[in-house]
């Protein structure tokens, strides 16, 4: 039994034994060494054994010539053999040239092969730690070397910023459920208004006629609660499976704003709101006179910018004091034009300002107040003025909500 074995038996640890790497590359030269020896015999005896003289034969004819040397009585003589010196020393030069080409080429091949083995383990050590660290929760110091402290810390980067993004994705995820809950629930109110008052006038045909009107008008009224909650669940629905796509063409913002402004008249009047528009241009602050709803266009789709100032104005309408003003100003500047939507109406606290942008976000008084909807307006708003390679921030302070969109010109 040989000592793995017995060490198994007696409860030892398994040995592996570990050879030197120095030792193992004088041994493999020396192999190698021993094999070239042995290659050069060979070819020697197939040269010169096998080929029967075939070498020394197509030595002697190409680089040996013969003169005859006549005795001194000048009757007899012999053969002097000289060596053709140029020849030779051109074949070697020859010779010397192939072998440098094909040493050079040989440790080229050498290095290629090794380069390569050592590129592929590398790869694959690489490929286990990461493995090993996007797998368990432990420390890159823990998994990884020092000689890998680059790929460490990008790795490190990369998952801290998975683990940001499946938390972002939980907490979404958590605050649709939420909504969703919400929605359900509130579908109930509604839903029960209009089965009780429509069972009052179906029971009692005879009711007097104002008090049907009453009844008729507030089955109306629940009913469009209805319709806006079940409009909601269909938004969520197609935000999940929609892919914006854009299509783009000149787009001018000012007939778009003015249009916009008139679109939204009943709702303002409803609530006593207006809505002011002003443009500001370098030009007009320059003093020169030019009109300047003639300068702001952009290269937009037309469809998805005017979604992104709808939902902004239904938002600032729906949180805007009664009797306030709604201030937009359209401003060009050098590479960007400037939207601000300005209402006055509660500060939104800024640990929320942060998050109004994430989707299925809503204030906490947006449920109460009937003013929240599905939580999405802002949030597809952003992703569409981020797809025209603009921004859009917001600001509130002093009761004084801001939402500011830029988008490139058009250029």
């Amino acid at each position: 039994m040989n000592i793995r074995n017995t060490l198994r038996q007696s409860g030892g640890a398994d040995i592996k034994l570990k050879v030197n790497p120095k030792i193992k590359r004088f041994v493999i030269t020396l192999l190698l060494i021993a094999g070239g020896l042995l290659l050069c015999q060979f070819a020697y005896v197939l040269i010169d054994y096998v080929m029967n003289g075939f070498v020394l034969d197509w030595f002697d004819r190409n680089y040996v010539y013969y003169e005859w040397v006549p005795l001194r009585d000048g009757q007899d003589g012999c053969y002097s053999q000289h060596i053709v010196w140029w020849k030779l020393k051109d074949l070697v030069f020859k010779f010397s040239v192939g072998l440098a080409v094909f040493l050079i080429v040989t440790v080229r091949l050498i290095t290629i092969v090794y380069a390569s083995r050592q590129e592929k383990k590398c790869i694959q050590t690489i490929g286990r730690l990461i493995s090993d660290y996007m797998k368990h929760d432990r420390e890159v110091s823990e998994v990884f070397p020092e000689n890998y402290a680059p790929v460490s810390a990008q790795m490190a980067e990369i998952k801290a910023a998975i683990q940001r993004q499946e938390q972002l994705q939980k907490e979404e995820a958590g605050r649709k459920n939420d909504l969703i809950t919400y929605l359900a629930h509130d579908l109930k109110t509604p839903l029960t208004s209009v089965v009780g008052y429509l069972s009052l006038l179906d029971e009692a045909p005879d009711m007097p006629e104002p008090q049907k009107e009453k009844y008729v008008h507030i089955t109306l009224d629940k009913a469009q609660q209805l319709e806006k909650l079940i409009n909601e669940f269909f938004e969520i629905t197609r935000y999940n499976l929609q892919q914006i796509v854009l299509e783009k063409e000149s787009v001018d913002l000012a007939f778009m704003l003015v249009q916009m402004t008139d679109e939204f008249y009943p709702v303002l009047c409803a609530r006593g709101n207006a809505i002011r528009l002003e443009w500001q241009t370098e030009e007009e602050e320059s003093g020169e006179g030019r009109q300047a709803e003639d300068i702001f266009f952009v290269y937009a789709d037309p469809e998805k910018l005017a979604r992104v100032f709808n939902n902004i104005l239904k938002n600032a309408i729906a949180y805007s004091y009664p009797d306030t003003e709604i201030l937009v100003t359209c401003r060009a500047e050098a590479e960007y034009v400037s939207i601000t939507f300005a209402n006055r109406g509660k500060t939104i606290p800024a640990q929320k300002l942060d998050a109004i942008f994430e989707k299925f976000f809503r204030l906490d008084d947006a449920r109460s107040t009937n003013n929240g909807g599905a939580g999405l307006g802002l949030a597809i708003a952003r992703d569409i003025v981020t797809l025209h390679r603009g921004t859009i921030t917001a600001d509130s302070a002093d009761e004084v909500t801001t939402f500011t969109v830029k988008i490139p010109n058009l250029v």
